[in-house]
């Protein structure tokens, strides 16, 4: 079985011409997609259609997925041998967890990239 990775990848602002093309080359790769709260469904519609979807969003003040479980469902599908797509709104790593997932990743030895998104503090003067 081949080794399965996590791609932890940016969204950006919700408009779907703001990925970089990294971005949508690894959401068209990813068998396993773990979907944000804050990320547009024109976005999950680049993914891979065979690639499994599950939503794992969190928003203050509501319902939301333990960051545990997220842990729990990466690391898992990867030793499965499937690629991960952590599609998170915005950036990883502005207003995010992706410092503690990569963390977390490394240290259950699955191998990990980040694919950085477009802040909408950036996009904004492309309004």
């Amino acid at each position: 079985m081949n080794p399965g990775k996590v791609m932890l990848v940016g969204a950006g602002p919700g408009d779907p011409e703001l990925l970089t093309v990294k971005a949508v080359k690894a959401l068209q790769a990813a068998t396993v997609l773990l979907v944000d709260d804050l990320v547009s469904d024109d976005i999950v519609a680049l993914a891979n259609p065979a690639a499994r979807v599950v939503y794992v969003g969190k928003r203050g003040g509501c319902k939301s997925t333990p960051q545990a479980f997220i842990q729990k469902l990466m690391i898992g599908a990867a030793r499965d041998g499937d690629t991960v797509v952590r599609l998170k709104g915005g950036d990883p790593f502005i207003f995010g967890r992706g410092g503690e997932e990569v963390e977390d990743l490394r240290a259950a030895g699955i191998e990990v990239t980040v694919v950085n998104g477009i802040t909408s503090g950036l996009a904004a003067a492309t309004a």
